[in-house]
């Protein structure tokens, strides 16, 4: 992510049908300029820009949360949220001291239940806002 590929990342759409899923990435980039936690991060598929998502990662804390992600929907249904999702996980476990990852999704979102389950989250619940919480814990020894 850097400062001159953030209107590349402003411009990714989501379908209409999924508008409601996530917070814009212009509001996601806004959060992370204030936001010393966040970790914003493009989705590429070669040298194209295909989706956009972003995670924190506190030192203080064993647990990672990916707060954002989506893929552009120009490139949806051709494998780049779960290579993206097995990216950023890996990216996460190399941090060292994460002992586990959540991420929160609409209930209605089966997209996102089918990939995030596949990944080995684990639901969780409703948080207060209405979103399901799942977790993914890392083995020790894949930290």
């Amino acid at each position: 992510m850097t400062k001159a590929n953030q209107a590349l990342v402003a411009s990714l759409e989501l379908a209409p049908d999924q508008m409601d899923f996530v917070a814009s990435n212009a509001e996601s980039l806004d959060e992370a300029a204030s936001d010393g936690d966040a970790r914003p991060r493009v989705v590429m598929a070669g040298d194209r820009m295909v989706g956009f998502l972003m995670y924190e990662a506190p030192q203080d804390d064993d647990e990672a949360r990916i707060y954002r992600f989506m893929i552009d929907r120009t490139w949806q249904g051709r494998g780049y949220g779960k290579a993206a999702l097995r990216e950023v996980l890996d990216e996460i476990r190399r941090l060292g001291h994460i002992r586990h990852v959540s991420i929160c999704y609409e209930p209605h979102n089966e997209a996102a239940r089918q990939l995030y389950r596949a990944a080995g989250f684990v639901e969780q619940g409703l948080d207060e806002d209405g979103e399901m919480i799942a977790d993914l814990a890392f083995a020790a020894d894949d930290r």
